[in-house]
């Protein structure tokens, strides 16, 4: 179970559970999202707007009533079950008296895209996709936009999984946790690296990118400080740019990075 930012692309929080766990067991749910709370600064935190997007295993009066409770605003997945199907196509209010207050659900109803298969309760060539939320703002077609756009941490999965995430080493749960903790590290390496040194194709280049193009490139790195301190004679060390193989790729860039982090 996995938990990112959106916005900075970080890896907030991740939680290995056994096979036979539930993908709506909200112990391990509110576990993840209060260890992800727990990576934004104390001094900020009081200050910004969380909002909670999960698919339809979020679906739960514990997650739900606790992101109430901590003042999280939600948005989840709906699941179309056949009440909610057939309020829907009877325009009539769902009753919505066990969740949250302000819980209202949003639903987007849209022609499947040529060549797709639609299920037998789909009406009249529709699909329907619904969003259950208690977000404030009067722009409906924002708040489904918001929503939809969750399916960014798909990118930041299949990124894990080009750092290791694919297989898990280890037969033991607990190191196989260990190696979830240095994928999540690395991959926070890397959008750091992406945020602060590289622009252009390489800022949002996926891992694999990355790792055959500037990160295997040759470079000479200049003398560390320390080294030029020892050293009795300090002409004999000179702060330098990094050397980079003229010959590989994307070799323009990589300056610039050096600039860009200063002395």
């Amino acid at each position: 179970m996995l938990a990112y930012c959106d916005e900075t692309r970080e890896s907030m929080a991740a939680l290995l559970r056994p096979g036979n766990a539930g993908a709506n067991t909200a112990s391990d749910q509110i576990a993840v999202a209060e260890a992800a709370l727990e990576q934004i600064p104390k001094s900020q935190i009081e200050t910004i707007d969380v909002l909670l997007r999960v698919d339809c295993a979020g679906v739960s009066h514990e997650l739900l009533d606790w992101a109430h409770s901590a003042n999280i605003r939600f948005s989840v997945g709906l699941d179309l079950r056949e009440n909610v199907r057939a309020q829907i196509l009877e325009i009539a209010d769902q009753d919505l008296s066990g969740w949250p207050t302000r819980s209202r659900v949003i639903v987007r109803r849209e022609r499947a895209h040529p060549g797709a298969q639609l299920s037998f309760t789909d009406h009249d060539g529709h699909r329907f996709q619904a969003i259950l939320t208690d977000q404030t703002d009067a722009d409906i077609a924002m708040l489904e936009c918001r929503h939809r756009a969750r399916a960014r941490v798909e990118d930041q999965i299949r990124n894990d999984k080009q750092t290791g995430l694919s297989n898990l080493p280890f037969r033991d749960l607990e190191h196989n946790r260990v190696w979830l903790k240095l994928v999540a590290l690395a991959h926070d390496l890397l959008t750091w690296t992406q945020t602060l040194l590289l622009n252009g194709e390489l800022a949002k280049a996926e891992p694999k990118r990355l790792r055959y193009r500037p990160l295997h490139t040759a470079t000479r790195l200049p003398a560390p400080i320390a080294l030029r301190e020892a050293c009795p004679n300090p002409r004999q060390i000179t702060r330098q740019q990094p050397k980079i193989v003229a010959t590989r790729r994307f070799r323009q860039s990589l300056p610039a990075a050096a600039q860009r982090d200063g002395p």
